[in-house]
């Protein structure tokens, strides 16, 4: 599923340059950092092997898997400086297209600590997706961003759940509901209804069946759209009698994502439902007193005074700063810049944060006082 929102709270960190597997190895790159200056140690790593890169984080395709028609579940391998997921999460993903690199966002379909999957259904006009599904095999290099979204399980978990999807709005509960088949403890009870246009396009039919047959716990009830009709809120009431009373998760298309809040809200309960809204984040107009503040670009000597709504991005550039850049959405993760003083305003949400050695966007983060990037 593609196109996401990008922010809201409790989204995890972006991706850091913290390297496993060889001790010491944190320090032995910062010793000799300063012999590749402008250019990091990770910046070789990263023209040797893309997967070696923190600051630009890559993965390589494994596998390929076909599900229902036109759509397909890569298996891929991330490289240094991956923090993981929660299910329900998405994935920024970077795709090389004759020389140009286009970003889009995927629902990540494997619980966490398996082999890392995401699922994607080839749009008819699309140029990115009919690519992954169709054009992309094993070995293929993506770039990636960190795990985004809050669409995801509470903890502790509810007594009853509810899973409300249409078309590709089944692969994020996917991965929920996959994880919740792990569980040694069992899982609440849970029904998931879950909507397609006919059995031959709905994916992961096989494994639904298969789960709501093996789970004592899961009922998984199927609606072919173009057989019975879309949802409608009393059909939701006749499936599931108790829906008032369980937490509900809803992912779609916009029709359905409508429909149930309006239901939901109707019905006074509203707060128990999670939904997962298919649109980017827009960057807010600065909160009252917020100020900029004094940019220091460490490496380049520059510094410059900076408005409390402009990105630091655009306070590089506009200063002469040769400024590392991707999407400029906050998608990409192409812009990150060490932070190494100062705090940072989030121009999508208000939220101050920051600290010495962090990863910034510049593209979507303000001076918030005075800070030092290290460009």
């Amino acid at each position: 599923m593609s196109v996401h929102p990008w922010t809201g709270p409790g989204t995890p960190p972006p991706a850091s340059s913290r390297t496993s597997g060889w001790p010491g190895a944190r320090a032995a790159l910062a010793a000799v950092s300063w012999l590749t200056s402008p250019l990091t140690v990770d910046d070789y790593l990263g023209l040797i092997d893309p997967l070696w890169s923190a600051r630009h984080p890559a993965a390589r395709v494994t596998a390929v898997r076909r599900e229902a028609a036109g759509a397909a579940t890569l298996v891929i391998r991330p490289g240094r400086g991956w923090q993981g997921h929660r299910a329900g999460q998405y994935l920024p993903v970077g795709v090389e297209i004759d020389g140009v690199r286009h970003w889009r966002t995927y629902s990540i379909t494997s619980p966490p600590g398996d082999e890392l999957t995401i699922t994607v259904k080839a749009h008819p006009e699309g140029r990115v997706s009919p690519h992954l599904v169709h054009r992309t095999g094993p070995g293929t290099v993506l770039r990636i961003g960190p795990a985004q979204g809050e669409f995801v399980l509470p903890s502790p978990l509810p007594g009853r759940l509810l899973f409300l999807t249409a078309g590709s709005g089944i692969t994020p509960v996917m991965g929920m509901l996959r994880t919740l088949a792990r569980r040694r403890a069992g899982a609440p009870d849970t029904l998931l209804l879950h909507s397609a246009p006919s059995a031959q396009e709905c994916l992961f039919r096989a494994e639904l069946d298969s789960l709501g047959d093996e789970l004592p716990w899961l009922t998984v009830r199927l609606n072919w759209t173009r057989t019975h009709g879309r949802l409608a809120a009393d059909r939701i009431g006749g499936l599931c009698p108790d829906w008032r009373q369980r937490d509900a998760w809803v992912c779609g298309p916009a029709g359905l994502l409508e429909l149930a809040v309006r239901h939901w809200a109707a019905a006074g309960v509203r707060e128990r439902l999670a939904v997962e809204r298919f649109h980017l984040a827009s960057l807010l107009p600065p909160r009252a007193g917020a100020v900029g503040g004094q940019v220091r670009f460490h490496r380049s000597g520059v510094e410059v005074v900076a408005a409390a709504d402009a990105p630091l991005l655009v306070t590089g550039e506009s200063a002469g700063v040769l400024m590392p850049h991707g999407c400029r959405r906050g998608l990409c993760f192409g812009c990150l810049a060490p932070l190494l003083d100062g705090r940072v305003r989030d121009l999508r949400t208000g939220e101050l944060h920051g600290e010495p050695g962090e990863l910034i966007q510049t593209c979507v983060n303000g001076a918030a006082g005075n800070l030092v990037l290290d460009l």
